[in-house]
């Protein structure tokens, strides 16, 4: 499995404090079945990661957990704030991008309110080269009144990201239902775990993955974060998979 959105990084921002924490996340994700995790620290006002830290940090915890046995890929990213993104030039832009492809960027959705010109933003990233992946949306209390209400962003070529936690029912049962009705949808096209500490949204997705059933676990956990990372078109979701979670769910 490849996890796309972790604050692994030490020191960069509320994820990972030191290198301990960051071995003990991509230890856990490595027993778990993850074989890569995306470094995707804050991008926002009060975390203003630049590209240089970010890289600099990836480079470091591969020579580190190369040292330490740790059979973890690293790739690059960043989760950016929607207010950041007209600060960032197209090299700032394509660098923060998953894996570096210069394809697909983790944008983080707000946990209050319908973020303003959400459509115009993924249009006009679109014009850049770029599509968004929009992180844990599920989270929202206005997603969780109208999931259906991404319909348009996705329409335009966004991504969405649910949080694994959000799908097992660690955080709460408004977010599960979210996430369980965006799958209805097929609006959901990537499971994460957003993992920040190892007491914080820690490292792992098979959990949430039991509950979904093989075809979307799949296809959420493998085959379209494997386009992401490799620039490529992303399939649509399984149409089976996605009514017979509802069914299990509801």
């Amino acid at each position: 499995m490849i996890d796309l959105h972790s604050h692994i990084l030490p020191g960069l921002d509320d994820g990972s404090r030191t290198v301990e924490d960051a071995r003990e996340l991509a230890r856990r994700a490595a027993e778990d079945g993850v074989t890569a995790i995306a470094a995707t620290p804050h991008v926002r006002s009060d975390y203003p990661t630049r590209p240089e830290e970010m890289e600099r940090g990836v480079s470091g915890l591969r020579e580190d957990f190369l040292r330490e046995g740790i059979d973890v890929e690293v790739l690059p990213g960043g989760e950016v704030d929607l207010g950041m993104l007209a600060t960032l030039d197209d090299d700032a832009l394509r660098r923060f991008t998953l894996a570096q492809s210069g394809r697909y960027l983790l944008v983080e959705f707000p946990y209050r309110g319908w973020p303003a010109g959400l459509e115009e933003m993924v249009y006009g990233l679109g014009l850049r080269g770029v599509l968004p992946v929009l992180a844990h949306p599920e989270r929202n209390r206005e997603v969780q009144s109208d999931p259906a209400r991404l319909s348009e962003a996705v329409r335009l070529g966004a991504l969405v990201q649910l949080t694994a936690a959000s799908v097992d029912g660690r955080i709460g049962r408004s977010s599960q239902a979210a996430a369980s009705k965006l799958l209805e949808l097929g609006l959901a096209h990537v499971l994460a775990s957003d993992a920040h500490t190892p007491d914080i949204r820690e490292a792992g997705l098979a959990a949430a993955a039991d509950e979904l059933g093989d075809d979307l676990a799949g296809f959420l956990t493998v085959e379209a974060p494997s386009a992401i990372v490799a620039g490529q078109p992303v399939p649509e979701p399984p149409r089976k998979a996605r009514r017979r979670r509802w069914r299990l769910l509801f």
